[in-house]
């Protein structure tokens, strides 16, 4: 190759493959994106391309860079990297026309070897790994939260169960606290944990958006385990401000519990389906398409949840019962029993125990119940992912403090919330009737106070093992089980107002089993039903805290009636429960069939996330950190003004309600 050839020459390198030429493209060095690198000194004698290279340092200053190399015979370019286009010693005119290239000796690895993707790499099998990792931890939440709910609510029934048994013992009381009038304090504490859940709609979906889900419940366990540490110390100003904290926090921790298990089982959906477009796009899925993992989760759930039942029996099983008097003793005063009896086990002894428990066995079973409401706090804490992305959550408590304390009152003229108003307090009633009316006028009454811990074991065990039942509405109509559970109960209920068992007969015990079994049945089918039954209707996110709000405040209500009602006769309170169900199934039914005929129902809007935040937050579609982007449009969606959801509208800056009706 000449000095001044342009036709065969390497272009490109750091300088030319041969030393001489002129000023032209085809004698300069070469010109990188920041400089332009020297070309060697002229030469009257062709060089070879490596001696060129080795007598210019600046060879090996840029590497890999990419030579143009001209053929002359066929008149085209083809590209050979430097210091890493050969990286096996070849040399030869195979790139360059039969030019020699660089040697090994001065090679420099590729940047691609460093930065680029591994050849073993596939992406779609990392990708599929990703989500099932994600799916595990979705399914690792669900039971963190059942275990902890079951923890939760087994330790504060037990406490309560405990304390109750022990404070209603004439000689404890006059023992233990005789100047502080502790039959007094357990009035004023009952009266606390059922009134003060009265109020709890006006603060509830406030708590839960400001603190977010997963920190509320955190939260109400909290205060859970705050119940359980005041009993250290029983005094008034320690048993009451705590059982008014409880209160406060029974509606928020049920409230938030079901939305999470619902908010679970869409992300479920989002992680299964994430090569969707809808899903890809972060936008609403299909109607009905998280039914099926709704129906799991809080199946899931519910099975957790029934076995608090049975964990609160531990105490009075394996501590209380010792110092209890036998049945004889108990109930000779006792001449009624079931249909028969007025109030809470009229004629009932005064004095329960046979010898008085020691207050260091007291702290121990009260520190053991503690470890497990702080082991409930940490599943919380620890194992417990978030409900909502952040910037969902930051959406979601930017619409206004206004709005969302006024949404669930506007909820509630939604006609299918209204007709499942009724079954809402139904829910309520039959729980808090089988751990009072039915254990102690049927139970007790027969068995005596030391069988009670069975009776409850036997709800428990009956209640978590058929929330599985709730499952067929993967394969029948979702009212089948909500309906089953309805034909249980009112059998249950027409037995119970026709029986009155006798006072001291332990020949009844099978049959008091079985009716505590079957009524486990019903409750399970029940609260599963209805929760799944939520979560279907009710697949926005923007509303599920609402819904469930508003679904736990209408228990809450019911609760505080039976404590009202405790001391009408048991017919009375059994005929109060028998309307109340046949009115909750009517009214089901009826919007059932509303819904069938495309009934068009009235949701409220949920206004356009306000941010005050200026400059940038986090991207979204429409340009969220340009100066003044939050203002734009906003200010004429915070009406809060409800519409029907048939009615056809163009607002892009609200989501889209409900416009598929319900078969």
């Amino acid at each position: 190759m000449s000095a001044g050839s342009g036709g065969a020459g390497c272009r490109g390198a750091k300088h030319m493959g041969a030393g001489s030429g002129g000023t032209g493209d085809e004698g300069a060095g070469l010109r990188g994106p920041n400089r332009v690198l020297p070309t060697p000194t002229p030469s009257s004698s062709p060089l070879p391309a490596e001696a060129a290279m080795e007598k210019d340092p600046n060879c090996h200053q840029d590497v890999p860079k990419m030579v143009a190399c001209d053929s002359a015979t066929e008149g085209t370019e083809t590209q050979v990297r430097l210091g890493g286009g050969n990286t096996h010693g070849e040399r030869g005119g195979q790139a360059c026309g039969g030019h020699p290239q660089c040697s090994d000796s001065w090679c420099h690895p590729q940047l691609d070897d460093f930065v680029g993707a591994h050849p073993d790499y596939n992406e779609e099998e990392e990708e599929q790994k990703y989500f099932r990792r994600k799916r595990l931890g979705v399914v690792k939440n669900v039971v963190a939260a059942s275990l902890a709910g079951m923890l939760t609510y087994g330790v504060y029934l037990g406490l309560l169960q405990m304390q109750l048994i022990l404070h209603y013992d004439e000689t404890y009381r006059e023992v233990k606290y005789s100047n502080i009038q502790l039959e007094d304090i357990d009035r004023k504490v009952l009266m606390g944990i059922n009134v003060t859940p009265v109020a709890a709609l006006l603060y509830t979906p406030v708590l839960i958006r400001f603190f977010g889900t997963k920190w509320a419940m955190f939260l109400a366990v909290g205060i859970y385990a705050l119940f359980v540490s005041s009993n250290y110390w029983e005094r008034y100003y320690t048993l009451v401000p705590s059982a008014v904290a409880i209160g406060v926090a029974i509606v928020p921790l049920w409230a938030s519990m079901g939305n999470y298990i619902t908010r679970m089982a869409q992300k479920y959906y989002e992680y299964v389906n994430f090569k969707e477009e809808h899903v890809q796009e972060q936008q609403r899925a299909p109607r009905g398409a998280c039914n099926t993992y709704i129906v799991i989760f809080q199946t899931i759930f519910y099975t957790c949840f029934h076995l608090s039942f049975v964990c609160a029996q531990m105490p009075t099983l394996f501590f209380l019962n010792n110092y209890l008097y036998q049945l004889n003793h108990t109930l000779a005063g006792v001449k009624h029993c079931g249909t028969l009896s007025h109030g809470t086990l009229p004629g009932f002894n005064t004095t329960v125990l046979q010898s008085l428990p020691r207050s260091v066995n007291l702290i121990i079973v009260e520190s053991a119940l503690m470890a497990a409401a702080f082991l409930a706090m940490l599943m919380v804490l620890v194992l417990c992912g978030s409900a909502y992305r952040p910037t969902e959550e930051i959406d979601l408590r930017s619409i206004g403090w206004g709005n969302i304390f006024q949404l669930p009152f506007k909820h509630m003229r939604d006609y299918r919330l209204r007709h499942l108003f009724p079954l809402f307090i139904y829910s309520g009633f039959e729980v808090l009737f089988v751990c009072t009316g039915f254990s102690l006028n049927y139970g007790v009454c027969a068995l005596g106070l030391e069988k009670l811990a069975y009776l409850l074991m036997a709800y428990g065990f009956s209640a978590s093992a058929c929330s599985s039942l709730a499952l067929c509405v993967l394969r029948l109509r979702r009212q089948v089980p909500l309906l089953a559970g309805a034909v249980v109960h009112a059998a249950l209920l027409v037995t119970l107002f026709c029986w009155a068992p006798e006072p001291r007969y332990l020949r009844q015990a099978p049959l008091l089993y079985a009716i505590a079994m079957l009524w486990g049945v019903g409750s399970a089918l029940n609260k599963t039903s209805i929760s799944i039954l939520l979560g279907m209707l009710y697949e926005d996110k923007e509303r599920q805290d609402f819904v469930f709000t508003i679904y736990h405040w209408w228990q809450a209500l019911a609760i505080f009636t039976v404590y009202l009602w405790s001391g009408l006769p048991m017919k009375a309170k059994l005929s109060i429960m028998l309307l109340t169900l046949v009115v909750a199934m009517g009214a089901y039914l009826w919007m059932e069939r509303k819904l069938a005929q495309h009934v068009a129902y009235r949701l409220p809007r949920i206004p356009r996330p306000r941010h005050r935040m200026r400059g940038y937050r986090y991207l979204e579609e429409d340009d969220s950190d340009e100066t003044g982007s939050e203002g734009d449009g906003g200010g004429n969606n915070n009406n809060d003004e409800e519409h029907p959801v048939d009615s056809a509208s163009g607002d892009d800056d609200l989501p889209r309600d409900d416009e598929d009706q319900l078969g």
